[in-house]
């Protein structure tokens, strides 16, 4: 499996999540056939909840059926963790990364998501750390229920013959109340917030989409280099943006 000092990077626009899990095992195949160089791809996605492998029926206590007539899809998926939302607002990124420059590590490899999220959202203003014993990436304060920090981003992967797909999910400017409607990653009396809700002021999903590609890259030790999907053989829309009502 060749390495190159470059990460491909491919913005996308909102991208159904079954068309993106496609996407996702075209180029892990590839990857791991050593056809291509290591691959990030941002988008968004249309209302979605994505169960993981351990997701247990109560963490959607409303039922299936309830939320698809709210008009969100329910999804399983082969990534860890549990239990969670995307849709419009929210940049999902998914590192298509071969972990043996990495010492196989998925642990630490996990961690540099961590700081790659951390760095970003600095960088936009909103200061954010982990929290031992709880997934994910947190705004200031003790830990919750009973401390003010809020989940503000989500890791979530899975590592096949070494290349992993899946990756993390930061709320920009997304609507909020669906998290409120199930057991977000498994985890009671949890406060969701967003860069738009911490900084009052509406936020965009294009700019902090630049800002975890330059940051991943930096922590990954990897040359961020924008593709088209046709370079990659994907048929995906192309970054655009969006207009709010």
């Amino acid at each position: 499996m060749r390495v190159s000092s470059e990460i491909l990077v491919l913005q996308c626009g909102i991208v159904p999540y079954e068309q993106a899990r496609e996407a996702q095992a075209r180029l892990e195949g590839a990857r791991q056939r050593g056809e291509i160089a290591d691959v990030l791809l941002l988008l968004e996605h249309p209302p979605v909840y994505t169960r993981g492998r351990r997701s247990a029926p109560a963490e959607l206590p409303m039922g299936v059926e309830w939320y698809e007539a709210q008009g969100i899809e329910v999804r399983d998926t082969d990534r860890g963790g549990l239990v969670t939302y995307h849709g419009p607002g929210q940049l999902v990124a998914y590192p298509i990364v071969a972990l043996a420059p990495y010492g196989d590590d998925v642990n630490e490899y996990v961690r540099g998501l961590e700081r790659v999220m951390i760095g970003s959202l600095a960088e936009h203003g909103v200061r954010a750390q982990t929290i031992a014993g709880l997934t994910g990436v947190w705004t200031e304060g003790e830990r919750p229920p009973t401390g003010k920090a809020r989940k503000i981003g989500s890791i979530g992967v899975h590592v096949s013959r070494g290349v992993t797909t899946h990756g993390l999910a930061v709320n920009v400017s997304n609507d909020l109340q669906p998290f409120e409607w199930i057991v977000p990653c498994g985890l009671e009396g949890v406060a969701m917030t967003s860069l738009t809700r911490e900084l009052g002021a509406e936020q965009s999903v294009e700019a902090f989409a630049e800002t975890i590609a330059r940051r991943f890259g930096g922590v990954f030790e990897r040359i961020p280099k924008a593709v088209e999907a046709a370079d990659l053989g994907l048929d995906l829309p192309a970054a655009r943006l969006r207009s709010r009502s």
